[in-house]
Formats: structure tokens, C-alpha cells, sequence
């Protein structure tokens, strides 16, 4: 299987659901996107880690894994997103030391968060993005600006941490699928891409 880079082009949060993010993966050589559902500490993490200029005054959780992996000549060669199970991502770190490598399991938003501390490349399998991926609709007029506007209020927001509570989800399992492929198109031009990544694993489990 083939596999395709991705680059990180944001992280999304719901304006109808408080603490609610989506990590927002971008093709290298296409159009697709690969949202996925993440928590609040791990977005923090990773909004810090793509934030240059800021630096915690004492180590996050990943930036442990950092100092402790250089201490001991330990590299995160890169992060592969290998599977995809009931709208669940599982991703392994290919790290090396002494030459030898080895893979070790990790969840995609720790493993995120740790490729950008060791600027290691991300891959996912053509078939997970076949699968997975969203081909958003966007005005290329407003496309900068509004880009611009939201990765600096999101950046704000997180630093910040000025997160409150998840409210309750909304419920998709009623909905027939050709309701869920209508929410989906309308949460893709709305771009709340939480919402977008629940329904197309809803749409997943089913087909």
C-alpha cells in the first residue's frame, strides 16, 4: 500500500460545541483533508508546538518525551496513520536509536504532537485517505483570510486555555445515509469539520 504525506493545516474547534477540536491533516499533492476528532490538552499541545514563539515555562507532557528521547539519542523518524477502526485512528512512531529501528503504538494526536517537536514527516495509507478524506469547498477570494482569521483566533483560544466542558454530541445514529451525506456536505461548506469528521464516521461504520 502506498503511502501519502500529509501536512498540518490547522486545528478547527466547533462553535456549538465547547471543547470540541478537530486536527485538520491537508494532502501534500491533492485536495483532500483528513479531520480528526482530538481532545482539548492534546490540542493545546499541538497549537504550542506550531506556535514558534511560545514556550511553556515548564514542559508539557510531549515536551518530556522530547527532552527524554534526546537525552537518550532517540529519533522520531516519522509518524504513520495506519489504520482506521469505527472512525477511530491508530498510528505507530518509527523511531531509532543505535541505528535500530522500532515501531511503537501511540494514539494520532500524541503521535502528532510529537512529530512536530521532532519535525518528522506524517504519512497515512491512499486507502485511509480514499476513505477518510474530505474534499472541502472553498472561495478561493476568501480562502487567505479567512485561514488567517481563524488559526488566530484558535491560537489565542488554546494558549489561553480558556476551554470549557464538551456539551453532549448530537446523535447521527437515526439519521439514514442519505441524511448523513447531506449533513455532511453542509458541515464541509460550513466548515465545522468536528462536526464533519463525526458524520463521515457514522457514514464509515455503515458502509
Amino acid at each position: 500500500m502506498s503511502l501519502v504525506r500529509l501536512n498540518i493545516k490547522g486545528i478547527s474547534y466547533s462553535q456549538t460545541q465547547n471543547g470540541a477540536y478537530a486536527l485538520i491533516l491537508n494532502e501534500v499533492d491533492g485536495d483532500r483533508k483528513l479531520p480528526i476528532v482530538i481532545g482539548a490538552f492534546e490540542a493545546q499541545s499541538i497549537a504550542i508546538a506550531l506556535e514558534k514563539e511560545i514556550s511553556p515555562p515548564r514542559p508539557l507532557t510531549h515536551d518530556l518525551f522530547k527532552n527524554f528521547a534526546d537525552r537518550f539519542d532517540i529519533i522520531v523518524k516519522q509518524v504513520i496513520i495506519h489504520k482506521l477502526v469505527d472512525g477511530v485512528f491508530y498510528s505507530s512512531l518509527i523511531c531509532e536509536r543505535d541505528k535500530i529501528e522500532e515501531i511503537i503504538d501511540a494514539r494520532t494526536s500524541d503521535a502528532i504532537a510529537l512529530a512536530l517537536r521532532f519535525q518528522a514527516p506524517i504519512f497515512t495509507y491512499k486507502n485511509i485517505l480514499d476513505k477518510a478524506g474530505i474534499y472541502l469547498k472553498v472561495n478561493p477570494k476568501k480562502k487567505d483570510e479567512d485561514e488567517e482569521n481563524q488559526d488566530s483566533i484558535l491560537m489565542d483560544d488554546l494558549v489561553a486555555n480558556e476551554l470549557e466542558p464538551q456539551e453532549t454530541k448530537e446523535n447521527f445514529k437515526g439519521k439514514t445515509l442519505k441524511e448523513l451525506h447531506n449533513l455532511l456536505d453542509e458541515a464541509v461548506l460550513n466548515e465545522d469539520y468536528e462536526k464533519a469528521a463525526r458524520i463521515r464516521d457514522e457514514i464509515s461504520k455503515r458502509e
